[in-house]
């Protein structure tokens, strides 16, 4: 299997974790693998993440966090922009998830933040997942 969209194995792996309540995943390094982890962890959704190197670019260990008695923090975690299908939008049309209870992470030409963060900046670009 060819892996083209590190990002969506990213949060394929998270979902799964989640979803079997371990306590960290470790997923391949690259730059927008760790823009995304750095919104979900100021984001609160995950405790910690650490990036690993090797000589195939090495691995991110991302720490997950549960409430107080064990419920999931994480309930939704979804691709938007694919390998396939780019979707872009201006900072006035970012998604706002839940009415702004979750979180759309954006890839802007200053990093990778999160809605709220790339609405501050004044900018907007591509959509590459929301959280809830």
């Amino acid at each position: 299997m060819s892996m083209q969209d590190l990002t969506a194995d990213m949060l394929t792996r998270i979902r799964n974790a989640v979803r079997n309540h371990r306590k960290h995943v470790v997923i391949k390094n690259n730059t927008l693998n760790r823009g995304v982890a750095q919104v979900l962890r100021d984001e609160g959704y995950i405790t910690s993440w650490e990036a690993t190197p090797d000589t195939r670019g090495g691995t991110i260990r991302v720490v997950l966090k549960y409430g107080t008695r064990g419920e999931n923090i994480i309930h939704h975690l979804e691709r938007i922009s694919r390998v396939g299908g780019r979707v872009y939008r201006g900072q006035s049309e970012l998604p706002r998830p839940l009415q702004g209870l979750g979180v759309s992470i954006i890839s802007t030409s200053k990093g990778v933040m999160s809605d709220r963060q790339a609405r501050e900046a004044g900018v907007g670009g591509e959509v590459v997942a929301i959280v809830s």
